[in-house]
């Protein structure tokens, strides 16, 4: 399933992507993807019930509807850099011998179509295409082979990234947790139809020119290691989003460097999800 948030008045409805259309589930008993997961296997199967025979007032053409991020707030917004192969060596970085972790917060989250606004405070905006898993099952010390029970679906993420801000300290959380830096959509596919996560092709292109394009094969911590670690730490809770890392191709390392621009727009695409497409614009004065 495609789980989505919708607009088509003035309050967002969480819904189910059904080919061309999409199925609201405000008066389902389950009105939003957080309830849903907070119910497990039941959950989706009470979606799937419903989904059988909605009332009309539930069913919009999914081109007559504003998709929204699917997630608006989650608990944490949790990244990972350097974790694919092919961009360490691009920046000239040895592999880590651990993930390297850090976060957004949730006033950087916008969903497809919203604009990435590129602030009057960076110079130096840029690009990173990821695979991004949303915790379904929460949990502490959660073992690596045990971490498809926790993993609820998947979805496009832009880590976007403001390198002067981020270079400027060790730490990189400023330079990444603008508003609007973290577009997450079109939506979350649900785990059982990426069977492998870990075999997806995933591309950038900016303006219909590929600036990215690798394979998750590439992740050097996958999904099983992260979960593990992650845990080690503190608490998985349902619903937090992880974005698993970029790979090679980002702006800020071309030659010459290729940077966001009023205008561009930003195309990610995952093999099995779909494309998150934004467009660019400037902050106003």
């Amino acid at each position: 399933m495609r789980f989505v948030n919708f607009q088509r008045a003035s309050y967002v409805e969480a819904g189910v992507v059904l080919g061309e259309e999409v199925i609201s589930l405000r008066d389902s008993g389950l009105d939003s993807i957080q309830a849903v997961m907070a119910r497990g296997a039941d959950g989706l199967d009470s979606v799937r019930q419903w989904l059988l025979r909605p009332p009309g007032g539930a069913v919009a053409r999914l081109s007559e509807v504003k998709l929204r991020a699917p997630l608006l707030r989650p608990p944490k917004i949790i990244c990972i850099g350097l974790n694919y192969r092919d961009h360490a060596a691009e920046v000239k970085a040895d592999l880590p011998q651990v993930p390297t972790v850090f976060a957004k917060f949730a006033t950087s989250i916008i969903g497809p179509g919203e604009p990435i606004v590129l602030p009057r405070a960076s110079r130096k905006p840029d690009y990173e295409a990821e695979l991004a898993f949303v915790v379904g099952r929460g949990g502490r010390y959660i073992p690596a082979e045990r971490w498809r029970e926790h993993v609820f679906g998947y979805t496009c993420m832009n880590d976007v990234s403001a390198r002067d801000v981020q270079m400027a300290t060790t730490q990189w959380l400023m330079g990444k947790s603008f508003d609007t830096f973290a577009p997450i959509g079109p939506w979350v596919v649900t785990a059982d139809e990426i069977p492998e996560p870990h075999e997806l092709d995933i591309s950038l292109t900016l303006n219909g020119e590929v600036m990215q394009s690798s394979n998750t094969r590439n992740l050097i911590f996958g999904i099983p290691q992260l979960i593990e670690y992650l845990s080690s730490v503190f608490t998985l809770e349902p619903g937090d989003v992880v974005a698993t890392g970029t790979p090679a191709g980002v702006g800020f390392v071309r030659k010459p460097p290729r940077l966001l621009r009023p205008g561009d727009e930003v195309v990610i695409a995952i093999q099995g999800i779909g494309e998150l497409r934004n467009p660019v614009v400037a902050e106003a004065d």
